[in-house]
Formats: structure tokens, sequence, C-alpha cells
């Protein structure tokens, strides 16, 4: 951001993570691993938006993440950074696992905190 730009809310990166994390879910929707891995499209859109949700998530301030430790802020901004900086070593049997095993909870628990927090 440019020191003209005002600083955005916290709140609405919540909306980004919730976003994306609905767009993973879309993107892998009655897919299994092997037809996920196989589409160059879902695969990379689905990694860009898994990316996005750590990008979104490290704009969350530390009070913030301590007030909800049911999120997996270091996990999900961890996951981030291996997909950016580890890009030829992706393993495809982690980033399916996140997909199936952890985005649906990371959405029930990111709607929870914005009805919560009143977002």
């Amino acid at each position: 951001m440019s020191r003209n730009t005002p600083a955005r809310e916290w709140r609405f990166y919540i909306d980004d993570m919730i976003r994306f994390t609905e767009k993973v879910q879309r993107y892998t929707q009655g897919l299994d691993q092997e037809s996920f891995i196989q589409s160059e499209l879902y695969y990379d859109a689905t990694l860009r938006n898994l990316e996005l949700i750590g990008e979104a998530a490290t704009n969350i301030p530390q009070d913030v993440r301590a007030k909800y430790p049911v999120i997996p802020w270091r996990q999900i901004i961890a996951t981030r950074n291996r997909i950016i900086h580890e890009y030829l070593g992706i393993d495809d049997d982690i980033i399916w696992s996140i997909i199936t095993d952890e985005i649906p909870g990371l959405l029930v628990e990111l709607q929870n905190l914005k009805q919560t927090d009143g977002i």
C-alpha cells in the first residue's frame, strides 16, 4: 500500500478469507484428488485462492488472532508461504488434505467469527 492509501479495516480481510475459501470449495466440488491434479485450471485457481487466504490472514491483527485461536492462523500463513516460495515442492497429497479436511471447517469458523464479532 502506498503512504496515501488508508489502512484497510481488518474485518474486510475476514470477508476476503470467506470468499476465497468458498472459491476453493466451488473449484474442487465433485472432483477427486486425481481429477483435481490433472485439471491445470482448477489446480492453479485453487492454489491461488489458498495463497490469498493466507495473505488475507497476515492482515488480521494479533489481538484478533488471539481472540479466535480455533482458527489456525499460523498454519494458514505458513501454507501460503510454502505455496509461494516452494512452488516446485508442493505436495499434492497435503494440498488435497487441506482442501478436503481443513477448508470446510475453516469456512465455518470464519463465518462464526464474522457473526460473533458483528462484522
